[in-house]
């Protein structure tokens, strides 16, 4: 480990005070080493892989429980709640006693609940299985987002996410297929037979490559007085709830259609259950994509020229799927090829707008990335909640709630993200004007 630190050290630059985002010129491409690349994909990786492998089996799990598909809806939902709850303390957590302990400690909270899961004899034992695997998803999630924070600025830190993202993004292109296979010929139980296996080879990748990345650890950052103040401090930040909204609705179009899609495209569409991880893994293509343009885009546009580009073909895409499924015409092309546009600004908005929210926030980053998270899983928990609602044997509910979302992104992205561009290159000139009378 003392080599990777070394290495770490003498090739990546480290994390200053940093200031709200602003363009840049075209900067060099980061340097990050190959072992932390790996587990910074592992990371992020473990939330797409412990949600869209199974995505498959939410039918069957309707079959297998004798119950509804609002209900089975609930081990997505309980799994986001989750999500959105540990993070208010794990950010924390991680600013006090490092990032290394708590990715540890939430893989093996991970591992043993994938268990739970994989021999659950009730529907409610699997929800609450899944509520104990956000906990541990969580630790490592938010670890990723305050590594990064700790060793990269603002802008190079855009591009070892947008770096991170293009190689995450293998994850939910082969976890549906591989999950849809499992379910066919060993039933939806394998689907957190895997999830065991995955948890336990990262939880050894962890002890025996990840260096500590916080070196200003705050003794305080866990009492309750410093927390509240922390948050306070984190949520009077105009740039930090407009880059988060715009990063909940671009993450709440894609939710949507992970909540929704297996029974539209099985039961609406009529595909078979065999075939759905290759009709969701086409989609994620378009994210692949989206993260390769993000690397593109970032160097010449700046964070706020490729947000804005995203947020267009977010808003074009939604509305061409919400069209056509309003029109009456109802198939697999047309709920398919605008969501793959979806997807590739997702990569780029999420890419952006993460890092954009929590770049302000140097010495309370796991805070800021633990807030930021908890936004995003509660949306996502209540438009999970809707969609199983809502389904009425159509496409239509889905597509139109996904149309309204990315159009709501589009115009947060017109106004609150503007402003805060503004306000950055009034703070930048002035600093100029400053800086040339002395």
């Amino acid at each position: 480990m003392k080599n990777l630190e070394q290495q770490a050290a003498a090739s990546e630059p480290a994390a200053g005070v940093g200031a709200a985002p602003a363009a840049a010129p075209r900067a060099a491409t980061p340097v990050i080493a190959p072992s932390l690349l790996f587990l910074l994909v592992a990371f992020i990786g473990m939330q797409p892989f412990s949600t869209d492998m199974y995505l498959a089996t939410l039918p069957a799990l309707t079959d297998a429980f004798a119950t509804t598909p609002a209900a089975v809806q609930m081990t997505l939902t309980a799994f986001m709640i989750g999500f959105a709850g540990a993070q208010l303390i794990a950010g924390p957590l991680s600013d006090r006693f490092g990032r290394r302990p708590m990715a540890l400690g939430g893989l093996v909270l991970y591992t043993s609940a994938s268990l739970a899961g994989a021999l659950a004899p009730t529907l409610g034992v699997l929800v609450f299985a899944r509520l104990v695997q956000a906990f541990g998803v969580c630790c490592t999630v938010v670890c990723s987002r305050a590594i990064v924070r700790d060793r990269y600025e603002v802008p190079a830190g855009a591009q070892v996410m947008a770096r991170t993202m293009t190689w995450m993004s293998l994850v939910p292109i082969v976890g549906p297929i591989f999950g849809a296979i499992l379910l066919a010929l060993l039933g939806w139980r394998s689907n957190f037979a895997v999830m065991v296996t995955g948890g336990a080879i990262v939880l050894a990748a962890t002890w025996r490559w990840l260096p500590e990345t916080n070196m200003a650890r705050d003794p305080h950052a866990t009492d309750l007085g410093p927390l509240v103040r922390n948050y306070l401090h984190i949520g009077r930040s105009g740039a930090f709830w407009a880059f988060t909204l715009m990063a909940t609705l671009s993450y709440g179009a894609l939710f949507s259609f992970i909540s929704g899609s297996s029974f539209v495209v099985i039961r609406v569409l009529g595909i078979p259950s065999q075939y759905f991880g290759f009709t969701f893994a086409f989609i994620v293509c378009g994210y692949l994509v989206g993260t390769w343009i993000t690397r593109w885009m970032l160097p010449i546009l700046g964070l706020y020229g490729t947000l804005y580009r995203g947020a267009a073909l977010s808003c074009a895409s939604g509305a061409i799927m919400a069209g056509f499924a309003l029109a009456g015409i109802h198939s697999l092309a047309t709920l398919l090829l605008p969501m793959v546009g979806v997807m590739v600004a997702h990569a780029i908005l999420q890419s952006c707008a993460q890092v954009g929210a929590v770049g302000p926030f140097p010495r309370n980053a796991g805070a800021a990335v633990a807030l930021f998270g908890f936004v995003l899983s509660v949306a996502a928990a209540l438009i999970g909640t809707w969609i199983g609602a809502s389904h009425d044997g159509t496409v239509v509910p889905l597509a139109v709630t996904i149309g309204v979302i990315t159009l709501c992104a589009a115009l947060v992205a017109a106004t609150l993200v503007r402003r805060t561009e503004l306000r950055d290159d009034d703070v930048a000139a002035a600093r100029d004007k400053a800086a040339g009378r002395r």
